[in-house]
């Protein structure tokens, strides 16, 4: 079934068509539990490059060798928050506490004071603690930079045997401060992608990750990861999306139904 309506040849349409030597469409199969599978083909490529042309390209500006862990408890913090006031609350920690053993040696109530401004404060505080001194037993150690030279299975496998660390944590932490090709799915990147087809209604967390894992070009998991939330904030919304000014509604099953 072709993805776009044969009688749609908007110009934005055409102008997203790239050349005939380029890798057209990516297929997706993902076969849930109760034997549904999703087969349409979606063109990656063009809804990354159409993203692109809408948001930019977005570079990854931390360094090559960023600290896994300062960037493991920053997305710890950063959850259901805003990134500024994420990255106000981890200034304040860095601030109280100068070393993560200090972290470590602190009273729960204490970290959780300190990161109050964040929200789930005392949920977080639980969460770093336990992390850290997990950490601690298994590398002796404060400290993940190991982590740059694992494979990225292995550094996948490594961090998710931490409790309470799930896999959007865990692709963050790769992405951003080792940049692996691994993934994060977010609520924003979770309805875009379920919109356009590229994930079956019904998928688990792990599941998605691992799909999208497999279908990402390698040289745009950062980039598609930043623009699909761009796009989430500012066109395909929860509610009301504006699929009129959508750069990828070509594409999209959900879009097509009300244009």
């Amino acid at each position: 079934m072709s993805v776009s309506s044969p009688h749609r040849k908007s110009r934005r349409a055409e102008n997203s068509r790239g050349p005939k030597n380029a890798p057209d469409a990516t297929l997706v199969e993902d076969v849930e539990p109760s034997g549904d599978i999703q087969d349409e083909e979606k063109p990656l490529r063009y809804i990354i490059q159409n993203l692109e042309r809408t948001y930019g390209t977005p570079e990854n500006r931390r360094g090559p060798r960023a600290d896994p862990l300062n960037m493991l408890v920053q997305i710890i913090l950063s959850q259901a928050t805003s990134d500024t006031n994420s990255d106000r609350t981890f200034a304040a920690l860095k601030k109280r506490f100068p070393t993560w053993d200090a972290v470590l040696r602190a009273r729960e109530s204490t970290l959780a004071d300190t990161i109050r401004s964040g929200g789930l404060a005392n949920q977080k505080a639980a969460v770093i603690r336990d992390v850290l001194r997990q950490i601690r037993e298994q590398c002796g150690a404060l400290d993940l930079s190991f982590l740059h030279d694992l494979p990225t299975e292995d550094a996948v496998r490594y961090l998710s045997g931490f409790r309470g660390i799930g896999p959007k944590t865990v692709a963050c932490t790769l992405l951003f401060a080792c940049r692996k090709n691994v993934f994060p799915l977010d609520t924003h990147i979770f309805r875009i992608l379920r919109r356009v087809g590229l994930l079956p209604q019904k998928c688990t967390d792990a599941r998605a990750h691992e799909l999208m894992n497999r279908i990402v070009p390698e040289d745009k998991f950062y980039s598609f990861h930043v623009n699909l939330i761009r796009h989430g904030r500012a066109l395909c919304r929860p509610r009301d999306p504006l699929c009129e000014q959508c750069p990828i509604v070509e594409y999209c099953d959900y879009g097509q139904t009300l244009i």
